[in-house]
């Protein structure tokens, strides 16, 4: 019978989950072994059902959000983790635009990011902006990518700092 956790980490969306396992994996850390459990809640205003759903056993709660949902983070956590506006902004901006089109040409998907480029209403945003916008319904497949991509010591803050906080690292 597995163990209990210990710790539960609320997160907004799948591809903030697969995000913060990934690089967990990727600094030789198992947070399922370690206690903590990494729960996508599918959006920030579904937090307090799932912490209605918690039994009362002594859990230690910690939460990963986007910056414009922190207010309902931190109604109902301790810890908090903002991202700044968002993950893939924080994820964009450690890789730098450059970095992450190559990631999406290595995918097979540059033609589409450029064909999204030229869309009049894209056309006055910023490549940053842009990227976000194509990332959109592709941020799931692309959290590992982006994970993976990362110099391990430019790591967003947020979640460098969460994973400070929760567990165990190995000895």
């Amino acid at each position: 019978m597995p163990e209990l956790p210990s710790t539960v980490v609320f997160v907004e969306g799948a591809s903030d989950r697969v995000a913060l396992l990934r690089l967990a994996e990727r600094r030789g850390r198992d947070l399922g072994a370690e206690g903590v459990d990494v729960v996508a809640i599918g959006g920030a205003h579904a937090l307090r059902r799932f912490l209605a759903a918690l039994d009362a056993r002594d859990l230690k709660l910690a939460g990963l959000c986007d910056a414009g949902e922190a207010a309902e983070f931190t109604q109902a956590l301790d810890r908090v983790y903002v991202c700044d506006p968002d993950l893939e902004h924080e994820l964009i901006r450690a890789l730098g635009p450059a970095k992450l089109e190559r990631i999406i040409d290595e995918q097979g998907e540059l033609h589409s990011f450029r064909t999204l480029q030229k869309q009049p209403f894209q056309r006055t945003r910023t490549l940053e902006q842009q990227l976000r916008v194509f990332l959109g319904n592709r941020k799931i497949r692309y959290a590992p990518l982006l994970v993976d991509a990362l110099d391990l010591a430019r790591v967003p803050r947020p979640l460098d700092e969460l994973l400070a906080a929760v567990g165990a690292a190995p000895a």
